[in-house]
């Protein structure tokens, strides 16, 4: 055995060697020869440990990226020969490759529609556009798949595999998607779309997803599946729940209460735990003004100062809320507690100008899993800022 684990070393050992040539401009055909027994026996968990050090080795990100394509293919033989365990009716991978079928129908409908889409006067005919916005709109639905995968399973398969980096790679990728779907999208709403973009996005999108799907099934799955515990693929499943699946995907949860992951001396908040020092710590720091009214009328938490646009003090913990406020404005706060309890109403909002700053004021109703009221939570903000932002800002800037 531990023969077989040093060879598999070395070969890992070579694998590298050969990629970081490749990506430092040696010639492609000479290292395949060199390197072609190790390259031709690949598997999935040395492909990943393979990126995974490249990117240890310090190559940037980007630069990763654009060889990914080139070595996934000198190593498709070999990954696409190789057993993979298939992940049964159930388990959080058989519907996300139910999904990779899904939008692979959807291209193959598309395509035949792609070659004839333009008239001889190179304008897009109107029965064309009609079919590829309706594809553009179904293929939209596929990003629930990447945002699963980046939400819940990459989480997961950093705690179970160290050799995860190449997952930055693959998040990567799936922005390239959401970046051609949109351009794609903005070229069909044109009056006359240049052909040679709308064809060339097609194909980008194209190139972007099948070879995503590859990469997931012959390479992440078969890692995963082995990497995670039997429980983390129960609780993905049940995560999935709030994000949804696509075309038509539909798995059966179990039923029943989660069970609480909370440790010692944590609250369990259903998303997660904290210490209650670092719950303070965050509503605190929250840029807005929280005040909670339980559903006897009772005041029962205020937020920190260094947010607060209305005065409070503790003394007025355990106070009816209609105490809190003026006769004259009393019977509002009844009608909103009033709607909240008898379920007519979920929330209100309020926007006061004050002293040269534009405040905003909403109130949500707090009910339970069985739909009962359980209180009001008021969150007030300073929307001055808010307001006059223009245009968009996607770099950081410290200085704005």
């Amino acid at each position: 055995m531990s023969e077989l684990i040093q060879h598999t070393n070395q070969r890992l050992e070579r694998l590298i060697t050969f990629a970081g040539r490749l990506i430092d401009g040696e010639n492609g055909k000479m290292l395949f020869g060199q390197y072609q027994n190790d390259i031709e026996n690949i598997d999935a968990h040395e492909t990943m440990q393979l990126f995974d050090q490249l990117l240890a080795d310090g190559y940037p990100v980007a630069q990763v990226k654009a060889f990914a394509g080139k070595l996934v293919n000198l190593f498709y033989k070999s990954l696409n020969a190789k057993h993979r365990e298939k992940p049964a009716e159930g388990h959080f991978l058989y519907y996300m490759m139910l999904e990779n079928r899904g939008v692979e129908a959807a291209i193959s409908e598309v395509k035949p529609w792609i070659k004839s889409c333009f008239d001889s006067n190179n304008q897009l005919r109107d029965e064309a556009r009609q079919q590829l916005s309706a594809f553009v709109e179904r293929i939209k639905e596929y990003e629930l798949h990447y945002i699963k995968k980046e939400n819940i399973l990459f989480p997961w398969l950093e705690k179970s595999f160290t050799q995860h980096r190449c997952l930055q790679l693959m998040w990567s990728f799936h922005d390239d998607f959401r970046k051609s779907v949109k351009q794609m999208a903005q070229l069909l709403q044109q009056q006359s779309p240049d052909k040679v973009a709308l064809n060339h996005e097609i194909g980008k999108l194209f190139f972007v997803v099948l070879p995503i799907i590859f990469r997931e099934e012959q390479i992440v799955f078969p890692v995963a599946l082995r990497a995670i515990p039997e429980k983390g693929w129960d609780d993905m499943l049940q995560q999935s729940r709030e994000t949804g699946w696509c075309y038509g995907v539909a798995p059966r949860y179990r039923s029943g209460t989660e069970i609480s992951q909370a440790v010692e001396g944590t609250i369990d908040l259903g998303t997660g735990s904290l210490t209650p020092a670092q719950l303070v710590l965050m509503l605190n720091e929250l840029p807005v003004d929280i005040t909670f009214v339980d559903e006897h009328d009772e005041v029962r938490y205020f937020s920190g100062a260094r947010h607060r646009i209305f005065p409070r003090s503790k003394a007025i913990i355990g106070r009816k809320v209609q105490n809190c406020h003026p006769p004259e404005s009393v019977h509002i706060v009844n009608e909103i507690v009033e709607a909240f309890r008898n379920g007519t109403k979920s929330h209100a909002d309020f926007w006061i100008k004050m002293k040269g700053r534009f405040i905003h004021i909403r109130y949500f109703a707090l009910r339970d899993e069985q739909g009962c009221y359980k209180g009001t939570i008021e969150v007030s903000q300073d929307a001055t800022e808010i307001r006059a932002l223009e245009g968009e800002q996607r770099l950081l800037d410290w200085n704005k």
